[in-house]
This record gives structure tokens, sequence and C-alpha cells, in this order.
């Protein structure tokens, strides 16, 4: 087949699959994903972007289609449903990092994958009035799998440029999920990825704020709105990824869509290279030289108080996409090493009580900061970027260097995948607060059973708390 038909292979291969063909390891790891997807959203609705998100919703108002996650007496139109759940999945960036199939893509710089179509699939599946355990399953590896054959097909410069792949790619994921559940065909699925392609947006340069959490969110919205627009009629080229006018030449510019052109399904992305899994609220990159020092600490019996500087050594590829040597917010702190080494030092540990303005700005953590620095080692440099390398110095106030190098299959990778138990302790520790730990248990039950249930929206009940009118300051008016 022509490589100029990654839009059709894309649309062919949405439209035809179908639960049935779903190994049943891919299917574990589907649930495994949309657990750990539902744990990041429940964390996410306490950040301040949510906040805002529910005064701005509330107040638009309009058909009452969906449920919100954390919310569910609240019915919003379906594409602003999807919004909420996207904005609420990255909020905290602690959803799951795509990792790199093929030579060339940059390892831990490709797309978030899973927040989309959940979102979307979320959404669609309330609009519907509720979808089987299977569907929802097989709609949600449907959108996963296109946003991640689309995020290897167009050539890295996309995110070196300055694009945020999970805004500009994650909405293909999105509106294929939402295509899946609506069985839209195959030329309708191809018009909805490229209308998907004229809504697709986010730039780096918004890191740090509010705004990066927002690309997510208007990926899940845009897909959404492209798959119903389409299923009202709205028109689209047949194409929009491919040629000269296409997503990968605009976007990438250009790319390599025979690399996957075969490899839809085959395989399936979420198995093969599959996915990190994040047990940090922060970057994937940041990850293996936190728990460098995590575990050096607990070696040596060190405290904070015992160390008097720390220099990590790393690559460009894992210091360029840090934007901030210091952090005074809980945004910046996701970007920052200083303060992601910091509140390991301090705290020992770095989740959802970490990431707050309260514990950056807090007197041990500013302190802490301020020992620690970031080198681009040459040595490193050279191994390549085929895996996320970096090396932590401690100096010890009683005059000794300890160097740890970080783990290159660190945890929550595919080659040390955080077991379903650590997977339920990190939705525990999102969902402290918000779920007693019985009905974590409910949730727990109930996804890993996903297949199992006649109908996917029930998740919305469990996840039932009061996410928005407190925070809106308006009445739920569209139940």
């Amino acid at each position: 087949m022509s490589i100029e038909n990654l839009t059709e292979v894309a649309a062919r291969f949405v439209a035809g699959l179908q639960y049935e063909d779903l190994p049943e390891q891919v299917v574990h790891l589907a649930r495994r994903q949309i657990l750990d997807g539902l744990a990041v959203q429940i964390g996410g609705t306490e950040q301040e972007a949510l906040t805002v998100a529910a005064r701005y919703l509330t107040g638009i108002g309009g058909a009452p289609q969906a449920r919100l996650l954390g919310a569910s007496g609240v019915r919003l139109p379906a594409h602003l449903a999807a919004f909420w759940h996207g904005l609420a999945g990255h909020a905290m960036d602690w959803d799951d990092t795509q990792l790199a199939r093929h030579p060339g893509r940059a390892y831990g710089l490709l797309t978030h994958p899973t927040i989309p179509p959940l979102a979307a699939a979320l959404a669609i599946a309330d609009l519907l009035g509720g979808v089987s355990g299977k569907d929802f399953i097989a709609a949600f590896v449907a959108g996963f799998d296109v946003e991640c054959k689309i995020a290897e097909a167009i050539n890295p410069d996309h995110y070196h440029r300055g694009f945020h792949p999970s805004g500009t790619i994650g909405v293909f994921g999105a509106a294929m999920a939402a295509g899946k559940l609506l069985r839209l065909d195959v030329d309708q699925l191809r018009q909805t990825l490229s209308l998907a392609a004229s809504m697709a947006a986010g730039i780096r340069a918004n890191y740090g704020t509010m705004t990066k959490p927002l690309h997510v969110g208007r990926a899940a919205e845009n897909g959404v709105t492209a798959a119903l627009l389409v299923r009202e009629g709205f028109t689209a080229d047949q194409s929009g990824l491919d040629g000269r006018w296409g997503f990968l030449t605009i976007a990438g510019p250009g790319g390599n869509p025979e690399l996957v052109i075969n490899e839809f399904g085959n395989p399936f992305s979420i198995l093969e290279p599959g996915t990190s899994v994040k047990p940090y609220p922060s970057g994937v990159l940041t990850h293996p030289a936190m728990d460098a020092l995590r575990f050096l600490m607990q070696d040596e019996n060190l405290a904070a108080d015992d160390i008097d500087r720390i220099d990590l050594y790393a690559a460009r590829n894992v210091l360029g996409p840090i934007r901030f040597d210091f952090a005074e917010t809980e945004l910046q702190g996701k970007f920052c090493f200083q303060f992601l080494l910091a509140a390991i030092m301090v705290a020992g540990k770095a989740g959802k009580r970490e990431f707050t303005n309260a514990f950056v700005q807090s007197a041990p953590v500013v302190a802490a900061q301020r020992r620690i620095f970031t080198h681009n080692d040459p040595e490193i440099e050279a191994m390549g970027f085929d895996k996320i390398r970096s090396r932590i110095e401690v100096r010890t106030r009683d005059g000794r260097k300890l160097v740890r190098w970080a783990d290159e299959n660190y945890r929550g990778g595919p080659f040390n995948p955080l077991s379903d138990a650590e997977l339920e302790e990190k939705f525990a520790d999102a969902a402290a607060g918000l779920l007693s730990s019985d009905r974590c248990s409910e949730i727990f039950d109930f996804i890993w059973k996903l297949d199992r249930k006649t109908d996917a929206t029930v998740v919305l009940d469990l996840l039932n708390w009061d996410a928005v009118s407190e925070r809106s300051n308006l009445k739920q008016e569209h139940k």
C-alpha cells in the first residue's frame, strides 16, 4: 500500500478493530492504563486549573449530555465533558508517556497517550447512554494506537521546534476513540482525522503554566467535536495526514509514515514498546534521577540535613526539556530538577502532597533547591539518546562523595513496570481526601473486570464527589 495513505490505513484499522481482536495481554494493559488514567484525572481535579475550569464550564452550561468525573450530578455537552476529563488528566503531569519504537525518535518525548482517548471515550460513552466494557476497551485501544503511530511517524523536529505532541497528536487519539464508539465508517473516520488535524494545537512555551494541561483538555474536546461534527454530515478532506498540505508535512515538517504504515495493531503500541507509567507527577525524563537519589539516601541512611550539595549530570535529551533552575510554584516544579530532587531530599517522596505551592515554597525545600546543581555531561551525551541516562553525585556534610547512576530500566518503564498493586497504591494516593478506601476498592474491582461489564459508564457513578460546585460557586443547574 502506498505510504501516502496513512489517513486511510489508520481509519481502516479503527473501523475494523473488534474487542475479539485484542490479545489478552493487550486487554490487561488497557485496563491498567485506564486505571492509571482515572487515577491522574482524580488527582488533577484538585489543581487550581480545574478550579478555573469549573467556573468556566458551569458558566457556559449547555445540553446535559455527559457527566463530569468527580461530579456526576453535573451534565454538560459531551465535548466540554471531554475537555474536563482531559484537563484533569494532565493537570499534574502524572499521566503515562509513550516510548519510541523506531530509531531516530526521541525517547520519552513523544506523547502522553492514555488521557486523550480515555477522556473522549468517557464523554461519548455517557452521551450514548452507556456502552459495554468490551466496546469501551476496543475504542480506547484504537485511539491509543493511532495516537502513538502518528507520534512515531512525524518528524521528531515537531517536538524540537516547540510543539507539545500531547496536544497536537493527542487530538487524533481522542478523535478515533470517539469515532469508534460512534460507529463511524472508514470515510467518516478519514474525515474525522482530517478535521482533527485542523484543530491540533499546543506549544511548549506554555510548559509550567495551566496551559500545558489545557493542551490535553483541548485535544480531547476537539477530538470529540470532530467526530460528532462528521457524524452530523460535516465534511473534511479524506487524507488530512498525508501529502503536500497534510498534517505530517505542515507540522513535522515531514515524517516517515513508512515506519508505521503496516504496524497499526501489529504490534499494538500499548504492548510494544509499551509506555512509562509515572511513579511521580513530573516529566518521565526526571524519574530515573529522582529514584537514584531516593535509593541512595535510603541505602546510606541519609537525611536532608546530612547533604551539603547534589550534582546531577545528564545529556541534553534529559536537561533540555527542563525549563526552570529554581521553582517558585508547583507548576514550575514539574520542570525543575532542583525542586524534584529537593522533594526527594526533604520528604523522601514526591506525590500529590508534595506538588503544592505550600510545599514548594516551604523553607526546607527552598534551602534544598539552592544546594542542587545540574550539568550537561559530554560522556553521557556520547552514549546517545536511546535511553534516559543520568548520574547523581552527593556530597555530605561529613566530607563523603557518594555517586549513583540512574537505572536505565527505571521504575514505571516497560522493563521495570509498576505492579498492579503499585498502580492501586498510586490511585489511592491520587484519591486521598476525595474517595474512601472502600470506594477505591470498588473501582479497582470494576476496572479489573471492565471487559465483563455491561455499562462502562458506571465508573462515573463510582467516581462521584463534589468537584465542581464547591469550586465554581455556582449551582449545579445542568443535572
